[in-house]
């Protein structure tokens, strides 16, 4: 029941990297079935979002046996060199995956403290990993678990009254450099969660006019309908980018949408007049090249991080109170597991003393020649009730008592303590 946890955020790797190790969700899908298939991991969970790329898992065996394997199996998977990778990757195993995860949930680990998004991308990842047989009993407890503590802290504490997204960060963003929008035009390439909350934040803001284009027409017209705007073909550039002063992207995507040659036709277009790109996707919407065309301004995830730094200065007194939240449901999914493992210990430990009674017997068998059959079948099943009444007792309390189960956590070292290596579960 170990759980071993490889993966690389905001903190650990740039957009760079991070975009090259992203999973859609067919990559995840696929990934966990080849994770599971190559006896790597027997329950699997990807979450990616477009600050990390996480791998949680259950190992057959030790947590820190297997986090090589995964970690080769991530450089193989996305065709990155393991020496490129390897600086960016974390390893978190057991206690420490789980509070990492729990943290994740409750905003605490975000780019943005408390940001909004995380919660529904980490119930969104559970679902999809549950739906496809990926998860079993310790994962689908263990983001349980970070569901339940991830909303708590949202609805105890100011992190979750005064929620920043990625979204309204962008769109801050988009003021700074505008001022009011009130005058302004925006286009929004995709009609997703994050795509719709950046139509809700322009709207907010009083943006003048605004146009949405996504793959999918139908998915693009209910978004303009819904906030009063209006669609543009998708793949229609040369239209769509000669009157936005704002355009924000974020689609899901192996290659740019907006290339250099796109961007270039539109500001001659334009006659060069100023355009601000937001790039919300993971991998990158936008070429990096587009950046150095003059009057375009081109801004990323990494490129959020004064408005995240004004963010966590606002809510930082709000930190300690997340924090304890997180720890005692980290606290409750221990005690779950160690109950769990010592239910099994129970179960090792009756087999070992049915066995050493056995053995005991045959070794006397001389010295009680003179009691019929009966006499040590009776003597026998005396024993055996002596023995279930030793381990009987025991398992009830601990399937029955909270307290106990929270103290009993080092459930390994009692195995150690009592099972030889053979005889170990």
């Amino acid at each position: 029941m170990e759980i071993v946890l490889v993966g690389l955020n905001h903190r650990t790797a740039p957009v760079e990297v991070r975009e090259r190790v992203s999973f859609t969700a067919e990559q995840a899908q696929r990934a966990s079935k080849e994770l599971r298939a190559r006896g790597i991991l027997e329950e699997t969970l990807v979450l990616s979002t477009c600050n990390r790329s996480e791998v949680y898992g259950v190992p057959p065996e030790s947590s820190h046996e297997c986090a090589p394997g995964l970690s080769s199996y991530l450089s193989e998977f996305h065709a990155v060199r393991p020496e490129v990778l390897g600086v960016s990757l974390y390893h978190h195993y057991d206690r420490e995956a789980v509070r990492h995860l729990f943290r994740v949930a409750a905003g605490l680990d975000c780019m943005l403290l408390g940001e909004a998004e995380i919660l529904g991308q980490v119930r969104e990842a559970y679902r999809f990993a549950h739906e496809h047989g990926a998860t079993g009993p310790v994962l689908n407890r263990l983001f349980q678990g970070a569901l339940e503590a991830g909303k708590r802290v949202r609805a105890e504490t100011e992190l979750g009254t005064r929620p920043m997204s990625v979204a309204s960060a962008g769109v801050k963003l988009a003021e700074r450099i505008f001022g009011k929008l009130n005058e302004r035009s925006a286009l929004v390439l995709g009609a997703g969660t994050i795509s719709e909350q950046v139509v809700s934040q322009l709207r907010d803001r009083g943006i003048a006019h605004l146009a949405v284009t996504n793959r999918s027409w139908e998915r693009a017209d209910e978004l303009a309908k819904q906030f009063g705007g209006k669609v543009v073909g998708w793949g229609e550039w040369d239209l769509a980018l000669q009157s936005p002063d704002v355009v924000v992207s974020s689609v899901s995507t192996e290659e740019p949408v907006l290339r250099r040659e796109i961007l270039e036709r539109a500001m001659a277009a334009r006659g060069n007049r100023a355009l601000f790109l937001m790039d919300l996707g993971m991998p990158r919407n936008i070429d990096a090249s587009v950046g150095k065309l003059y009057n375009v301004y081109v801004y990323n995830m990494d490129d959020l991080s004064g408005i995240v730094q004004q963010n966590r200065n606002a809510r930082e007194n709000e930190i300690p109170r997340a924090e304890g939240i997180v720890e005692e449901h980290v606290g409750k999914f221990l005690s779950w597991q160690a109950s769990v493992e010592l239910v099994g210990l129970v179960d090792s430990l009756r087999n070992r003393m049915r066995e050493e009674r056995a053995s005991f017997i045959r070794s006397r068998v001389e010295s009680v020649r003179h009691l019929t059959e009966a006499d040590r079948a009776r003597m026998e099943k005396l024993m055996d009730d002596l023995l279930e009444k030793l381990l009987l007792e025991p398992a009830e309390r601990l399937r029955g008592e909270k307290e106990l189960r929270r103290k009993i956590q080092n459930v390994e070292a009692l195995r150690d303590l009592f099972l030889s290596e053979r005889e170990k579960p």
